[in-house]
Formats: C-alpha cells, sequence, structure tokens
C-alpha cells in the first residue's frame, strides 16, 4: 500500500539508528487524477498510522464523540505532479469510525483499499467522515462501504421504498447512464430476487432488525436499493471485448490503466474468480441466485438514504394526504411504524 512522505520519514527512521535525516527517498505515492482524492488517500493512511499508536479504549467516552485530528502539510517541491503543494486534512472522530470499522471486520489494510473503491446489517458502513482543504476549498467528505462490487458489473438497478404510489426519477437520477428504477418498474418488470432459503432466511432476519432500529429512531423514507448483475450478460461482453482486442494492431499491453500504486489494484489481486463469483468479505451485500432461478444473477442489496426524519413536515404531510384520500387510501407518507413495515413486507413479496 502506497503512503506518504511523513509514514516514510518514520518508518526509516526506525531502521537506521541516530539518522534523523536522509537523501532522495524513493516514496510511493498514491497516484490518482483528482487532487482531492490524492489528499484524502493520504489523509487516510496518515490517520492509521498514527492510530496504530493509540492504544484501543475499553469503551467510548463521550469526548469521543466530539474529538477531531488535523494536519497542515506544505510541501512546496515535493511531487507536485502527484500531490497538491499545500492542503489541510481534518479527521472526525477517529476512534469512533476505527470502532466502527471494527465491528464491520475491517482492519486497517481493507480501510484503505475501500478508499478507492462486516457487520451483520444492510445498513449503510460509516468508515470515516473528513474535511479536506485544497487550493483554499474545504470538501466533506464521508467513506462508506460500497454497496455494489468493483468487479461485477451491475446491469440493472433498483431503489425500492415499498409504495406503488407512483414516483418519478429525479433529473439527477435520468442523467445517469445507468437509470435507477422504482417499485412499480419492478413490478412491471416481473422482477423478482431468487434465492435460496438459507439466504433468503439471513436476509429478512437482518432486514427486520434493521428496519425495527430505524423505526424506533424515527427514521423514514429509506430504500432497498437493488443491483443485479447477470452472468451470463457478462460473460458475453467479456468474449466481445476479448474479441474487439485481438483485432487490435500488434498494440502492445502496457497501455493506460490504472497506476501500479493504485488501491485497485490491490483489490484485483486476489485469486482469480470464476464468472459470477465474488469475494464475500469485500463484496458483502451481494447473494448469489438460486439453482432455479431463470438466469443466473447475483443481487446487491441494501438500505441507503436512512437520515430522513419524521419531524413536523412530514407529519403535516401524512394528514393532509390522509384528509384528501381517505384513511384507507395508500399514501406515500407515513409515520416510521407503518413505512417500516409496509417496506418489510413488500421486501417479502420480491424473494422467491
Amino acid at each position: 500500500m502506497a503512503t506518504a512522505s511523513s509514514i516514510a520519514a518514520s518508518i526509516a527512521s526506525k531502521t537506521k539508528t541516530k539518522k534523523k535525516h536522509f537523501v532522495a527517498q524513493k516514496v510511493k505515492l498514491f497516484r490518482a487524477s483528482d487532487p482531492l482524492l490524492s489528499v484524502l488517500m493520504w489523509g487516510v493512511n496518515h490517520s492509521i498510522n498514527e492510530l496504530s499508536h493509540v492504544q484501543i479504549p475499553i469503551m467510548l467516552m463521550p469526548d469521543d464523540f466530539k474529538a477531531y485530528s488535523k494536519i497542515k502539510v506544505d510541501n512546496h517541491l515535493f511531487n507536485k505532479e502527484n500531490m497538491p503543494s499545500h492542503f489541510k486534512f481534518k479527521e472526525y472522530c477517529p476512534l469512533v469510525f476505527r470502532n466502527l470499522r471494527e465491528k464491520f471486520g475491517i482492519d486497517d489494510q481493507d480501510f484503505q483499499f475501500i478508499v478507492e473503491c462486516h457487520g451483520n446489517t444492510l445498513l449503510p458502513q460509516f468508515l470515516g467522515m473528513y474535511r479536506l482543504t485544497v487550493d483554499g476549498d474545504e470538501t466533506y467528505m464521508i467513506v462508506t462501504r460500497n454497496v455494489f462490487s468493483h468487479r461485477l458489473s451491475v446491469y440493472k438497478k433498483y431503489d425500492l421504498k415499498g409504495s406503488t404510489v407512483a414516483r418519478e426519477a429525479s433529473d439527477k437520477e435520468k442523467a445517469k447512464e445507468l437509470p435507477t428504477y422504482k417499485d412499480n418498474d419492478f413490478i412491471n418488470d416481473g422482477q423478482k430476487i431468487y434465492i435460496d432459503d438459507d439466504n433468503k432466511k439471513m436476509f429478512l432476519e437482518k432486514l427486520r432488525k434493521d428496519v425495527e432500529f430505524l423505526a424506533q429512531l424515527k427514521l423514514m423514507d429509506y430504500s432497498l436499493l437493488v443491483g443485479i448483475h447477470d452472468v451470463e450478460r457478462a460473460e458475453q461482453e467479456d468474449v466481445e471485448s476479448e474479441d474487439n482486442e485481438g483485432d487490435d494492431d500488434g498494440e502492445s499491453d502496457g497501455g493506460i490503466g490504472t497506476p501500479p500504486d493504485s488501491p485497485s489494484n490491490t483489490l484485483d489481486s486476489t485469486k482469480p474468480l470464476s464468472p459470477g463469483e465474488f469475494d464475500p468479505s469485500i463484496d458483502v451485500y451481494a447473494i448469489r441466485s438460486n439453482d432455479s432461478a431463470p438466469r443466473k444473477e447475483v443481487y446487491f442489496m441494501a438500505i441507503i438514504d436512512i437520515l430522513q426524519h419524521y419531524d413536523a413536515k412530514k407529519k403535516a404531510a401524512h394528514a393532509a394526504k390522509t384528509v384528501k384520500h381517505g384513511a384507507g387510501a395508500e399514501i406515500s407518507t407515513v409515520n416510521p411504524e407503518q413505512y417500516s413495515k409496509r417496506f418489510y413486507d413488500f421486501i417479502t413479496t420480491i424473494l422467491s
């Protein structure tokens, strides 16, 4: 894993007795076309190195949720082609997020990889929160685990809320290369999630606990994000891609690709996987289709958009729609308990 100059200096000082300075150090750096990403990757490595010297507390204290660490870097002539000369990096609640990563089964090396690209839950896995300052501009970032795979392409995705009340896709969603479809689309497509009984039981148990937890916190309007990987379609596309590469007139294999020090290469350096196979320690939201499914597929399913609180505005909208449509009509705005039950019941019907 690539490290920053300060980390390399620390390591070198330990291995070279009584030498406090050194010349022409060869330091590996993350290379990214976006300076912001370079700073993020540098900062995460710096943070992990700093936290490795901090004893893990027996329990988190209130002050841990207010704590932060920050560093200002001025590298006037150092690797300007890869990193900004001046930047600042701030991490919020470092011990809290380290504790969360441990609960999700993510060690430090895993976390470094995830920045580029195992808890028993379908909820978002928040892994870190940072503020990056480059050229005077501040950018706030939250790092979460990817729902989809870094190697298995998703050919169709749905955003399911458990309501058949028509929902229009936003302009942002319409503009995406891969559009996000809704509940009615899922039903009209005749789509089902074909998973075996064991996976179905485990999935529904996680779903039940998650929605009960969200209801207790008075949270609603969350969705189940479903991404579908078609194994046979992906195999065919790979064959066609290889055929196209074979038509190239003697071009070398050393074309422009991901730089050798990029974390994404480390993810791909694991043992070869057959089509449709995945590493469950990385693709934690993935479930393969059962043997009787009409198509060989892999499903990626996680709960997203969980931060909408049931406030006075939502209560007023619910009351207004109830008056307009009647108490027995299905309406999109309901209280958190009703929302969680409707959501859970709908998801159970789409599992086959």
